[in-house]
């Protein structure tokens, strides 16, 4: 088989998982109620990449010390992360219908110690790069070989504590690990440029300063985002930051870049709409 359509059938399988990331995401912050649609279906097709084509995991497996390591910097998009893990096979969709109730394991915010597949709980801001660069520390110490992925959004950047962590990245010259921007340049009182200045080529510009191989891409291209994780994992003596150009609420008409459905559910009209849209991909 010519290596070209065996490269779009990949991406073409990897685009309807990210599809299916979305609907279930979806489906999960309607019954809930509550959640943050906007930023999760930004950060979709990322996930689909990470968990079906690049990291070195094992559904059945999920504490496997070999295992490559994620960390969901922007906790607040735990409903992509939830919806990811159940198509990758962690547990039953069924189960993320329950999202957010007092007695689900599916809280606002990941906790490693109760949702097979998450390797770190996460929800304050500006904290997940720090704890990523001790996974990929330790990675090197124990000889381990795993990869550490640590997924950020651009809002979050305002957070001293990213900085102080890419200092320590750079330092440690940890070429395991590697940075993903979710740059979908909105966030919770409007857009990122506005509030700080950030956009996708300052973010790149920041990240080098700080000594990281850096990349800047269209985060919803599949081919695009596969390119950039190789060249991540073939960037020796370094860390890798990816910024992915996003689109805040992505696959959904009415939500694309709307800043007000950066945590809010979905009324029956809605839920009905964005679900047939999806469905027509």
């Amino acid at each position: 088989m010519n290596k070209n359509i065996m490269k779009i059938t990949k991406a073409e399988a990897l685009s309807k998982n990210a599809n299916r990331i979305r609907q279930d995401l979806i489906t999960a912050i309607y019954y809930a109620k509550s959640g943050h649609p906007g930023g999760s279906l930004s950060c979709s097709d990322i996930l689909a990449v990470l968990y079906f084509n690049e990291m070195n995991i094992n559904p059945l497996k999920p504490d496997d010390k070999s295992r490559d390591r994620f960390v969901l910097s922007k906790g607040h998009s735990a409903p992509a992360l939830y919806a990811t893990l159940a198509e990758r096979g962690y547990f039953s969709k069924d189960d993320l219908i329950t999202l957010r109730n007092i007695d689900s394991v599916f809280q606002g915010h990941p906790d490693m110690n109760k949702v097979p597949g998450i390797d770190m709980t996460t929800g304050s801001l500006g904290q997940g790069l720090s704890v990523a660069n001790g996974m990929a520390i330790a990675s090197k110490m124990d000889k381990m070989g795993y990869r550490v992925y640590c997924l950020i959004g651009d809002g979050e950047l305002e957070e001293g504590q990213i900085w102080e962590a890419a200092m320590t990245s750079s330092k440690f010259n940890l070429d395991n690990l590697c940075v993903i921007v979710d740059c979908n340049e909105l966030q919770l009182i409007g857009k990122t440029e506005e509030v700080k200045g950030l956009n996708a080529e300052n973010i790149e510009q920041k990240f080098k300063s700080f000594g990281f191989n850096t990349k800047v891409i269209d985060g919803h291209n599949i081919e695009e985002i596969m390119q950039a994780f190789e060249n991540a994992t073939l960037t020796k003596g370094k860390p890798t930051a990816i910024i992915a150009k996003t689109v805040k609420g992505k696959g959904i008409s009415f939500m694309e870049n709307n800043p007000a459905w950066h945590g809010k559910s979905l009324n029956d009209e809605e839920y009905k709409k964005a679900i047939e849209e999806l469905n027509n991909v």
